[in-house]
């Protein structure tokens, strides 16, 4: 099932697997690298686009991964009350260190270490959703229910 992908797609094929999540990874024509162009390449509206955003702890220096709205944008404050510590927007480098995935191609699932997440209560206006699956031309579409188990995510407002 994994041969045919790139490397950090086929870990998100195997990872979803893993947690029992039955997804179908699509190449999309287009690169699929932000959420609008996401949506155009699906089909579906900007709402529907799962934005994968690593962060980093100021003071832990831990990562945060959270599951976004395509249509939202991320209140660092807010985020710092559920998260207990303060933001930053990290580099490219942190990024693929802390997941494995070059930035527009992360995906909730298959990082290559253990990472916290929390998702985004507006996905769950949708009865699917699409996230990156490893590369900014690959992604899956998904029950946001399924992605919050698969991912074991805390759930709440992130705007």
């Amino acid at each position: 099932m994994t041969a045919p992908y790139p490397a950090a797609v086929a870990r998100v094929a195997t990872a979803a697997e893993a947690k029992g999540l039955t997804i179908k990874i699509v190449e999309t024509a287009r690169s699929a690298r932000s959420a609008e162009e996401a949506a155009v390449a699906v089909g579906a509206s900007v709402g529907q686009i799962v934005k994968s955003l690593v962060f980093r702890g100021k003071d832990s220096g831990k990562p945060y991964l959270l599951l976004v709205s395509g249509a939202n944008r991320v209140d660092e404050t807010l985020m710092a009350r559920h998260l207990g510590e303060a933001l930053e927007r990290p580099n490219a480098a942190y990024v693929r260190e802390a997941t494995g995935f070059a930035i527009g191609g992360v995906a909730p699932l298959g990082a290559s270490a253990a990472i916290t997440t929390f998702m985004d209560e507006d996905l769950f206006q949708h009865a699917t959703v699409w996230a990156a699956a490893g590369s900014p031309v690959h992604v899956f579409e998904v029950v946001p229910l399924q992605l919050r188990s698969a991912t074991g995510a805390a759930l709440g407002r992130v705007k």
